[in-house]
C-alpha cells in the first residue's frame, strides 16, 4: 500500500464573482521513503495541493475527491484524529520561514511545541530533542535560545525543518522550502533534505517552480498546469526527456552551467498562464504550445502512457501511443 495516495482531488475556491478551479482532478501516489516532487508556474495549482493533504485549506475551499494517508482518508478524519495526524504523521515546511515562525517566542520553544501537543516529552526530554533536532539540521545547540530576527534566511528555514522533524513523521510536505534563499543557501538547505530522506527514510512531498531542483532531490516528478497534472513519472526521465511541450518549455528555461549560449539566449514559455476562471476549451495550454494541432482547440485528452512508468497529457502522445 501506498503511503501517500491522491485519488481524483480537486479544490475550488469559492469568491464573491464565482468559484475558481484551483486543482482539478489529481491522482497521485507516494511510497514509503520515496520523494514526490510538484512542479509548474505560479498559479499551477501546487502549493493548494500541497495545503490540502493535511487539510490546510482556507474555508471557502471545496474539496472533493480522497487523500488517503496509510488508508486513512485524511478528508474524512474527525477534527480529534485529524489533529493528531498533524506533525506525529505528517508535516509540513512552509515557504516563507519568517511568517511561520512567531517572532516572540525563543525557536527551542517553538521547536518543542509539537513535542508537548503530542505529548511526546517533557520539559527536560523536550530540551534535550530539540538540542539534537539542531545539530541534525546543522545548527549551533545554543541557538535554542534565539528569536526568529537573530537568524538568518537559511537558519530560519533549517528551524522550520527541525520542528517538520520533531515527533519523527513518516511523511514531509516541504513548499517552495528554499524559493526566498540565496543560490549558496539554497544548495546547502537541499543537501540536508537530501541526507534527512536517505538517513531516516521519510517520505516527501516538495513543491517548486524549479525542475532542476526537484530533479535533484526527488525520485517521481509530477508537472502542473491549470490545476492539473500534464506530466507524471522517474525525475530524471521527465526532466532530460520531456514528453509534454509545457515540460519540456520549463526545463528549457534554466540555462545550462557553462554553456554561454543558453545563458545569453536562455528559452522560456511566452504568455502568461490561464486565468482559472476562464479556461481556454480543449487543452488548457494550446494557446502556448508551440505545436498545438488545430484539434487541441477543442480536445482535451488527458493523461496516455509515455514510456515506462510515465503518463502525459498530450494529442502527440496519444497519436504515438496509438501507433505503437
Amino acid at each position: 500500500m501506498s503511503l501517500l495516495e491522491l485519488d481524483d482531488l480537486s479544490v475550488t475556491y469559492r469568491i464573491a464573482s464565482g468559484e475558481v478551479p484551483a486543482v482539478r482532478g489529481v491522482s497521485l501516489k507516494l511510497d514509503s521513503g520515496a520523494a514526490l516532487g510538484v512542479a509548474g508556474e505560479s498559479g499551477s495549482g501546487k502549493s493548494t495541493l500541497a495545503m490540502a493533504l493535511l487539510r490546510l485549506l482556507p474555508r471557502d475551499a471545496r474539496v472533493g475527491g480522497r487523500i488517503l494517508l496509510d488508508g486513512d482518508d485524511v478528508l474524512a478524519m474527525k477534527w480529534g484524529r485529524l489533529r493528531a495526524v498533524r506533525w506525529a504523521e505528517a508535516s509540513i515546511v512552509f515557504q516563507g520561514a519568517q511568517h511561520g515562525l512567531n517572532p516572540v517566542q525563543r525557536i527551542g520553544d517553538q521547536i518543542a511545541e509539537p513535542l508537548f501537543v503530542h505529548g511526546q516529552a517533557d520539559p527536560r526530554q523536550a530540551r534535550k530533542r530539540v538540542a539534537e533536532l539542531l545539530e541534525q539540521v546543522g545548527m549551533p545547540t545554543w541557538r535554542a535560545r534565539s528569536y526568529p530576527h537573530e537568524l538568518s534566511g537559511g537558519q530560519r528555514q533549517r528551524v522550520m525543518i527541525a520542528m517538520a522533524l520533531a515527533c519523527s513523521p513518516r511523511l514531509i510536505i516541504a513548499d517552495e522550502p528554499t524559493t526566498a534563499l540565496d543560490v549558496m543557501v539554497q544548495a546547502q538547505v537541499l543537501t540536508l533534505i537530501k541526507e534527512l530522506i536517505a538517513e531516516q527514510s521519510i517520505s516527501l512531498v516538495m513543491i517548486s517552480h524549479d525542475l532542476s531542483v526537484l530533479a535533484d532531490v526527488c525520485d517521481q516528478l509530477a508537472v502542473m498546469y491549470a490545476g492539473r497534472v500534464v506530466e507524471n513519472g522517474p525525475s530524471r526521465e521527465v526532466f532530460h526527456e520531456a514528453k509534454h511541450p509545457y515540460t519540456r518549455a520549463l526545463a528549457a528555461a534554466f540555462p545550462t552551467v557553462g554553456d554561454p549560449v543558453s545563458r545569453l539566449a536562455p528559452k522560456g514559455l511566452g504568455g502568461d498562464p490561464p486565468d482559472p476562471m476562464d479556461l481556454p476549451t480543449g487543452c488548457s495550454f494550446h494557446p502556448r504550445c508551440p505545436v498545438a494541432l488545430e484539434e487541441c482547440a477543442t480536445l482535451d485528452v488527458g493523461l496516455w502512457p509515455a514510456g515506462d512508468r510515465r503518463t502525459a497529457a498530450c494529442v502527440h502522445v496519444r497519436a504515438k501511443e496509438e501507433a505503437s
